[in-house]
């Protein structure tokens, strides 16, 4: 396919999943993480970045211009969280999930569509959860963070809009993750009971819902939050 696609928390997870999907359609995969990178493919390029530094997206984006000379697709997969009370959450907790969940996808998105305007099919797709809306009591940052996130998705989409550029989330339900590794099994057991379809979601899933954003075809579909599960 030749898009070219940036892909933040490429390390493992989800982030890896998509990656190596993309990789597997023809795409050109530009990964970043905090860590070294995990896929060894001659169209994947990695870059160890801590998404929430100015200095650092900004010298990602510069390395991206010079490498590939453009961009198509951002996905901001990238994600912190806390699973605890709020009143035991300690205020640098606080702000580095802000920083990640937050700060991080605006200054990638402030970046990526600078290089997105000779774009066919420029997308942006921003990953939030079904935290959202079940106001999951002991995940308030957390869910605070996505909500930000998605308040940012719908208002983004409209300025974009007219530049070619769509902007959606999507919100996996329960799903086994680094994320999710502190979260008790009868928790799990809980949010899976409470879904229209009570299993657990799978990387594959969420690709799935991405791959439908970025379809030529999706042009008019911007400003959208897609949970799995049936949550609305």
């Amino acid at each position: 396919m030749d898009r070219r696609l940036l892909i933040t928390g490429a390390t493992r997870g989800i982030g890896r999943h998509l990656a190596e999907h993309y990789l597997a359609l023809g795409d050109v995969v530009i990964g970043c993480g905090r860590s070294a990178p995990s896929i060894e493919h001659p169209r994947y390029s990695h870059h160890i970045v801590d998404v929430g530094s100015d200095a650092a997206v900004a010298a990602l984006f510069s390395a991206i211009r010079a490498a590939h000379d453009g961009l198509d697709v951002l996905i901001n997969n990238a994600g912190a969280a806390s699973m605890n009370a709020f009143l035991l959450t300690p205020a640098a907790t606080t702000r580095r999930i802000i920083d990640t969940n937050v700060i991080a996808p605006m200054l990638l998105t402030h970046g990526a569509v600078r290089l997105m305007r000779r774009s066919a099919a420029a997308r942006i797709v921003n990953v939030t959860s079904i935290a959202v809306p079940l106001r999951l009591a002991g995940e308030a940052v957390y869910a605070a963070s996505k909500a930000a996130l998605e308040s940012f998705t719908r208002v983004v989409a409209k300025e974009l809009g007219p530049m070619g550029v769509t902007c959606n989330a999507v919100g996996p339900s329960v799903i086994r993750t680094k994320l999710t590794e502190g979260v008790a099994d009868p928790k799990l057991r809980k949010l899976l009971a409470e879904q229209a379809i009570p299993r657990e979601a799978t990387a594959a899933d969420v690709a799935n819902v991405i791959d439908f954003f970025l379809k030529p075809e999706s042009g008019l579909v911007t400003g959208q939050v897609v949970y799995l599960g049936g949550f609305s």
